[in-house]
């Protein structure tokens, strides 16, 4: 299979973690029979310092013509003095906007590993973490009408949230697609019991289960569900939801895995074009010292293979390879443990080497 997949290298740490992204990805089109063409795409603040503009038109359309899109990570304090509407982060916006991504998908999965850094009781994390938060990105009240109004001497502020049947429907059927190829379980988020929009959500996916009898639905409210993450996360495979809700669950999923730099993240829309990137930063601090950690680029790689280009096996091996460094007790720095009688264990890498052991365990 061929695919061609633009390559936004980004700012600081960026180029570095995105290199052993696609030293893994090159092995995967070795073993697999694949072809992975790569464009290069300037975004962020090294398109900012080379055209005045963190997102050049030329540059977005790149983006829509390939089948993906992997970035490393944008911005960093360099570019703090660019006015607001050219600044490193308005770019990603901008794609975004232009590819028409409207879910954002964040995994939430602890390494057996890494279980001594979460946060959560060992008897929780002992039944292990790996679920995926489905979240509306372009709906709801981030996006619906923002005002503040004097009446009698007082400020009064209305944010509106709006849903669609429409947009409802179409987050709905990514929580059912990646429900499919998962686990089959589905669990629908929201706030029935006190809004309106959460009563019409509720039932436009409940409309939905026809299509996919093999997915067992269940509903949970949004309150209920922040406290079973903590309490509970093995009980989760998908969860599908609103967009300030899953904003809020997503942060919470990902400290309980104790490991942000493991952590990658997509956004798709309504073609199998998706954007795939790391949810951590551009840590500009450590750029160019060989210490950050690749794995939440690579793996993010790995999501790109499973959701976009339907490459199952391949993704499993990235996500095997990964479990096999952690298990001969490979560590980049973020991820060494701070008890010594524990990171003796451990062998510390730099970038590099962790990107060249993966490759060199996939099969």
């Amino acid at each position: 299979m061929n695919k061609s997949i633009a390559v936004i290298r980004g700012d600081g740490i960026g180029p570095e973690i995105v290199e052993q992204a696609l030293l893994v990805l090159d092995r995967i089109a070795e073993l697999y029979g694949h072809s992975f063409s790569y464009t290069d795409v300037d975004m962020g603040g090294c398109a900012i310092d080379k055209y005045g503009d963190p997102l050049p038109e030329d540059m977005l359309e790149k983006c829509i013509k390939s089948d993906s899109v992997l970035l490393g990570a944008v911005g960093g304090e360099k570019w703090n003095h660019v006015p607001g509407d050219k600044r490193p982060e308005k770019g990603l916006l901008r794609l975004r906007a232009g590819m028409g991504v409207y879910s954002n998908n964040r995994p939430a999965k602890i390494w057996p590993q890494l279980a001594g850094a979460s946060p959560l009781k060992k008897s929780i994390v002992d039944k292990g973490i790996d679920f995926i938060i489905v979240r509306e990105l372009i709906g709801g009240i981030y996006f619906g009408e923002h005002k503040t109004e004097n009446t009698d001497g007082e400020n009064t502020a209305t944010d509106i949230l709006k849903y669609s049947e429409s947009e409802i429907e179409r987050i709905g059927r990514i929580g059912f697609e990646t429900a499919m190829k998962r686990n089959k379980k589905l669990c629908s988020v929201e706030k029935s019991n006190v809004l309106d929009s959460s009563r019409l959500w509720k039932s436009v996916v409940h409309r939905l289960t026809d299509e996919y009898p093999q997915v067992d639905l269940s509903d949970m409210l949004v309150d209920n569900c922040a406290m079973q993450i903590v309490k509970n996360p093995s009980q989760f495979d998908v969860i599908v939801t609103e967009n300030m809700f899953g904003d809020i669950l997503s942060d919470e999923a990902s400290m309980i895995t104790g490991s942000i730099g493991m952590i990658p993240s997509s956004s798709i829309g309504a073609t199998s074009c998706g954007l795939y990137e790391p949810i951590h930063g551009s840590a500009p601090d450590i750029a160019g010292t060989d210490t950050a950690n690749p794995i939440g680029t690579i793996l993010s790689a790995g999501m790109m293979l499973r959701y976009s280009f339907d490459m199952t096996v391949e993704a499993q091996a990235i996500d095997n390879a990964v479990f096999e460094i952690l298990n001969e007790g490979y560590r980049t720095a973020d991820i060494m443990p701070s008890d010594k009688n524990e990171s003796d264990k451990c062998k510390k890498i730099g970038c590099n080497e962790c990107g060249r052991l993966i490759m060199s365990h996939i099969r």
